[in-house]
């Protein structure tokens, strides 16, 4: 489905991101784990096209479904919204601070889909929102942003990511603004909205503990340090027999609040 092909990233002629390669499948998941700066954040940007001023894919290819979507022509802008989506770090500074949740949701549902009327869309609306267990999701569309808590907005933010039933999450530390209670609920969430709909998720965090939980036996976890991979390879293989000292130094920095995954005991925040 997807292929990123040895891309590299410069902003304003300095190189961030370099050679980065990843094949991902329908209903895969793949973390981006590493440190601020490491380039896991511009290999998800580049991906959706959202690269800052300044910032271009200098070399390299990205491919969904064999095309390009670096090349002109408006594939990457059809695919935008509804295909692919995206999950900021924090969604709260993304919504209008002057506008309700209900306001905003029904207009982005209706610009992604011509023939829903208000009222649909309104419904579809509310219908996320409740699948994202908000209490009383008809109170959260008439609220503003700064009237919900930092959790309650990440949720309307996966709820809007997750609307059209994307093919592919992108999701920019989602989880790292929030509570550590809060912080393994949005995870669970994900990923049961992952297995509902096998959505393919690229995960950003820096945390292994996280990577860990969402990784399942044929998922993938990368390491990145200084806009390069350091290490990848499967769960099993980056938690138990980790050949970089980098990734070891990682492990190392994994919070100690447990959680359920697969008969292991992983962190969550």
């Amino acid at each position: 489905m997807l292929k990123v092909d040895k891309i590299s990233v410069e902003y304003d002629g300095k190189r961030v991101l370099e050679d980065f390669s990843l094949e991902l499948g329908a209903g895969q998941v793949a973390c981006l784990v590493g440190e601020s700066g490491s380039g896991k954040t511009t290999v998800i940007r580049s991906i959706l096209g959202l690269l800052p001023e300044g910032g271009e894919v200098t070399q390299g290819d990205i491919l969904f479904d064999g095309r390009s979507l670096l090349s002109s022509g408006g594939y990457a802008e059809s695919l935008r919204g509804r295909d692919i989506t995206m999950i900021f770090q924090d969604s709260g500074a993304m919504i209008d601070p002057v506008s309700t949740i209900g306001r905003q949701f029904v207009e982005y549902i209706r610009t992604q889909d011509r023939k829903a009327g208000k009222r649909e869309a309104q419904a579809r609306a509310i219908n996320m929102l409740r699948q994202m267990r908000l209490p009383d999701p008809e109170n959260v569309m008439h609220s503003y942003p700064f009237q919900l808590s930092g959790g309650m907005r990440q949720r309307v933010g996966i709820a809007m990511a997750m609307c059209f039933e994307p093919r592919l999450l992108l999701a920019d530390e989602p989880t790292s603004a929030l509570d550590v209670t809060t912080q393994a609920q949005i995870v669970r969430q994900m990923m049961e909205l992952h297995t509902e709909r096998r959505t393919s998720i690229i995960l950003v965090t820096h945390n292994l503990g996280v990577a860990a939980y969402m990784s399942g036996p044929s998922d993938k976890i990368i390491v990145m340090k200084s806009g390069r991979i350091v290490e990848q390879g499967s769960r099993e293989k980056i938690l138990r027999c980790p050949a970089q000292d980098y990734t070891r130094e990682l492990l190392a920095a994994i919070p100690t609040m447990e959680g359920e995954g697969s008969g292991q005991k992983y962190v969550y925040a």
